[in-house]
């Protein structure tokens, strides 16, 4: 969890004029004792209205309330479509974050502009996503993320079954297709490979350094120089 959630959440579980040990909270966030006391200091050092002490337990005074969230209604719209078609295409870690955003956006929005995020008609249904395919997403995530070498065994449009040793950049949606864009060190080249096409993927136990001409900055310009524009 990032910190800057971390100290949203113990605002959360201060509301409501209860007293709170540092030790249900480090449980509930799954830190130490001494990360609480740390971020309780910062949230006191910044103005937030919180009371009580190592040992005793804290409690937040009444009256506090997050600044609202000032969206223009295009916004709202595209924040919820975003979020609901990540949950109908995207991993299963991503879902359940997309989900977590919305109760979050939720809770901090004025009234006037909570009643517009209810009335959004723009859903999301993705029958051909698998579990699978969720599950395979977060990992190269998580992998791109960590700069994790991976080994691919992989078969083409074609049929032809390949083993790859590749280094994770990122993930590309193409409406209805996922791939994953890769420095393949079998190649010596980027690669883009589709996911529902991965038949194996197996962690390679260690993590690679980003090189020049084989980032995905140099990926990006590689498209750009073939005539392919990204966003």
């Amino acid at each position: 969890m990032r910190r800057a959630d971390r100290l949203f959440q113990i605002v959360q579980h201060l509301r409501g004029g209860r007293l709170v040990r540092a030790r249900q909270l480090a449980e509930w966030l799954e830190v130490s004792e001494r990360t609480i006391y740390r971020d309780i200091a910062d949230l006191q050092a910044s103005g937030v209205p919180i009371d009580g002490a190592a040992g005793v337990g804290y409690i937040l005074r009444s009256g506090f309330d997050l600044p609202p969230l000032m969206f223009s209604r295009d916004e709202i719209v595209a924040l919820i479509a975003g979020a609901r078609l990540i949950r109908a295409w995207g991993g299963a870690d991503m879902a359940r974050a997309a989900e977590e955003a919305l109760i979050k956006i939720d809770a901090v929005l004025p009234d006037a502009l909570r009643e517009r995020t209810s009335g959004v008609e723009i859903h999301a249904i993705a029958p051909e996503m698998t579990l699978e395919i969720r599950q395979r997403i977060d990992l190269l995530e998580n992998a791109a993320d960590a700069r994790q070498r991976l080994g691919l065994a992989y078969r083409d449009a074609d049929g032809e079954a390949s083993e790859r040793t590749i280094r994770p950049l990122g993930l590309w949606f193409w409406g209805k297709v996922w791939t994953l864009v890769a420095w393949c060190e079998l190649r010596d080249d980027f690669r883009m490979f589709r996911l529902d096409r991965i038949e194996d993927i197996t962690d390679q136990g260690e993590r690679f350094r980003h090189e020049p001409g084989k980032t995905l900055k140099d990926f990006y310009r590689s498209m750009e120089d073939k005539g392919h524009g990204h966003r």
